[in-house]
């Protein structure tokens, strides 16, 4: 069994995890972008972003201190909370092992420094009829705590299609020898937190600076069915060789968030 780390007073370890998070749709005509706009407003607006951040507070150990929140016009929500790590009761560690964190249907409050935000951009293009709501998430923590349980969370409460994870440790901390410490846990790879069904429905990759302490990871939605991108219409209604070339519309749109560089 592998030793406690025993530090000189506060754990100065900075631990930030960002999410970017997309959903992709189809909406073909003005009225069918707007609706689908509405959608996305009423879905994650402000007070829905408000619980799900509190989720993730209690996933990860911490206490609320102060919540911020706006819905914008036309459209878009922020949420920034301050969060605070309590004192570790007798016999209770910090949960740091390189293992998935629970699903949303598994929540269990639990323990009491740093912050979590999220900001929603839903956009639609005029002339495709391609619609894409991205949500970026934030979360940052000092001390014991740790934001890598998380993402299974974030990533079955939204419409998850193409998601990049970073994961980054910053700063030192000093043992009571007065040896700096870069991190205090072992990770290989972001997807090593993820339960092994997300595994398995996304297609995923690696671009990771261990001297550095830094992980990214990207994710894209294996399974394509038409019906759940279309908007305001059934996918079994559309001509065939129209069908395929929305599909062919949203699959670029995929593909191009992924890889980050535009397709010709």
């Amino acid at each position: 069994m592998e030793s406690k780390l025993q530090l000189h007073g506060f754990n100065n370890l900075t631990k930030s995890l960002s999410f970017n998070i997309y959903d992709i749709c189809y909406a073909q005509t003005e009225e069918q972008r707007k609706a689908y706009i509405d959608y996305i407003d009423e879905m994650y607006n402000a007070e829905r972003l408000t619980q799900i951040l509190t989720d993730v507070v209690k996933i990860i150990g911490a206490n609320v201190l102060n919540i911020a929140r706006q819905d914008y016009e036309p459209h878009g929500a922020s949420v920034t909370m301050l969060i605070a790590e309590h004192e570790l009761t007798n016999g209770e560690e910090p949960d740091n092992e390189e293992s998935p964190g629970p699903l949303p249907d598994t929540i269990v409050a639990h323990l009491d420094k740093s912050h979590v935000t999220v900001h929603t951009y839903p956009e639609s293009h005029p002339h495709d009829g391609v619609s894409t709501f991205r949500a970026d998430i934030d979360v940052s923590t000092c001390g014991l705590i740790s934001p890598l349980k998380v993402l299974n969370y974030l990533i079955h409460s939204f419409d998850s299609d193409v998601v990049t994870v970073d994961y980054r440790v910053r700063g030192f901390t000093r043992d009571v020898d007065g040896t700096k410490h870069y991190i205090d846990h072992d990770i290989n790879s972001i997807q090593n937190y993820l339960t092994e069904d997300t595994q398995n429905a996304y297609q995923m990759i690696d671009v990771n600076v261990y001297q550095e302490n830094l992980f990214h990871t990207k994710m894209m939605l294996k399974n394509f069915n038409l019906d759940n991108y279309v908007f305001g219409v059934n996918a079994g209604d559309l001509d065939p060789a129209e069908a395929q070339s929305i599909e062919d519309r949203l699959r670029r749109e995929m593909l191009e968030i992924f890889y980050s560089r535009n397709v010709e």
